[in-house]
């Protein structure tokens, strides 16, 4: 490779490195959930409607990786704080959590987790702030009964379904449209 040919390749990359860097999004948390829920601004094209009620209901049936928060429930703090952020009432969002499965040991109040984990579960503070800001725990009954959890195991404010099927048509019902992700 001749030496001009070199040196213009080297500006090229560098060039292109500067401007990715200049229009990377920056995530940020808040305004209702800090510490969890990064989100960032972009360009609307669909907007919900002025005063629209977001009824919403999330499936969560994996486990977070050991140790870390699960990305199900952040993704919750991320929905809350991205449509704050973007002019949604806090009261107009409605906000439900539908865990079965391997999740549900997440569920479990610290004495119970570290009992059987041996360590905190890294999920409580997470989970207290979301119920605090009337997000909706609702645990499957039948996974619940599978992994030997009782209503006094649960972190305070996790309700109890039959089962995670039930818990979504009671919410389908009340006009809950359910996240895919």
């Amino acid at each position: 490779m001749n030496m001009k040919l070199l040196i213009i390749v080297t500006l090229v990359l560098l060039l292109s490195s500067v401007l990715n860097k200049s229009i990377a999004a920056e995530f940020t948390d808040g305004p209702i959930i800090f510490g969890y829920g990064k989100h960032t601004p972009v360009q609307q094209d669909i907007k919900p409607e002025k005063g629209a009620q977001l009824k919403v209901v999330f499936d969560v049936a994996k486990a977070g990786k050991d140790g870390e928060v699960n990305r199900g429930f952040n993704s919750v703090a991320r929905f809350l704080n991205m449509h704050v952020a973007n002019g949604i009432p806090a009261e107009n969002i409605h906000l439900a959590i539908v865990v079965h499965g391997s999740a549900s040991n997440e569920m479990l109040n610290n004495k119970m987790y570290l009992a059987k984990y041996g360590k905190d579960n890294p999920n409580i503070e997470l989970i207290s702030t979301l119920l605090k800001n009337k997000v909706e725990f609702i645990q499957c009954g039948q996974s619940a009964a599978y992994h030997k959890i009782s209503n006094q195991d649960m972190i305070e404010g996790v309700d109890m379904a039959l089962s995670a099927m039930t818990a979504h048509t009671i919410l389908a019902a009340k006009g809950y449209s359910q996240n895919p992700f």
